[in-house]
């Protein structure tokens, strides 16, 4: 399954979203462990009154576990799923709660840390989080015998068409969309072997690329690593 956090602020706000019935067929308030409190609201506002005595502001750990579309998955999964985040990243003693959302007969969850530690009065810290929840959601594909997204075989391969909010503002100033320009660009490299060829599968499409700003093209054609520059062009690694 797709596992996706944050580290976070904004208890009421979170709770509101979570309980949200009007996204979802179905909203189950399915666990609330170590708060005083036995409702979400009341549990995220306990977490957020004790970062008051420290200097933390994202204190909640928020991960959403999504399995893939075609799968109906039993509750076990992503209790054992979740289990094994809050192993590797060091939260057994922390106050959760656990939230299902069911959409359309698709099921996914939501599991909620205080990183609050009252004992000691400061967060959990949650290095590489997002490395190890990668890690898990790849072992559970393999267990589960699910397909693994392209983005989980091998870090790099994820779709080439994402981009950053930088690129799509830039697109709009442009009038276009950033999808079809990045795939454009990226086509227009991959189908050259020199700088000219480059330029003139640029031109036939519409586009020009500047002796001085080059460089700019490299997060849209996502060829970082396989790229050298040299005098602001952009030229193909001889091999």
């Amino acid at each position: 399954m797709i596992i996706i956090a944050s580290q976070r602020g904004g208890a009421a706000k979170l709770a509101a979203h979570l309980l949200n019935d009007r996204d979802n067929d179905h909203v189950e308030l399915h666990e609330v462990s170590g708060f005083l409190s036995d409702t979400l609201d009341g549990a995220l506002q306990e977490a957020r009154a004790q970062s008051m005595g420290t200097r933390c502001d994202q204190y909640l750990f928020s991960v959403s576990l999504n399995p893939p579309e075609t799968e109906k998955v039993d509750i076990s999964v992503f209790e054992q799923a979740i289990s094994r985040i809050e192993e590797r990243m060091h939260l057994q003693d922390q106050p959760r709660v656990i939230v299902f959302h069911e959409k359309e007969g698709r099921r996914h969850a939501h599991c909620v840390w205080s990183r609050i530690d009252t004992k000691e009065m400061k967060a959990v810290n949650l290095p590489f989080y997002k490395n190890r929840l990668m890690e898990i959601s790849r072992e559970i594909h393999l267990e589960q015998g699910w397909k693994l997204p392209a983005g989980l075989i091998e870090r790099g391969q994820s779709n080439p068409l994402n981009f950053t909010r930088a690129q799509w503002e830039h697109a709009k100033r442009l009038d276009g969309d950033p999808r079809l320009i990045k795939a454009a660009l990226k086509e227009c490299w991959v189908v050259s072997d020199s700088q000219k060829a480059f330029e003139r599968a640029l031109e036939q499409r519409g586009y020009t690329l500047p002796r001085a700003t080059g460089v700019d093209l490299l997060p849209w054609i996502g060829a970082e690593k396989s790229i050298l520059c040299r005098n602001g062009w952009m030229s193909k690694p001889k091999r």
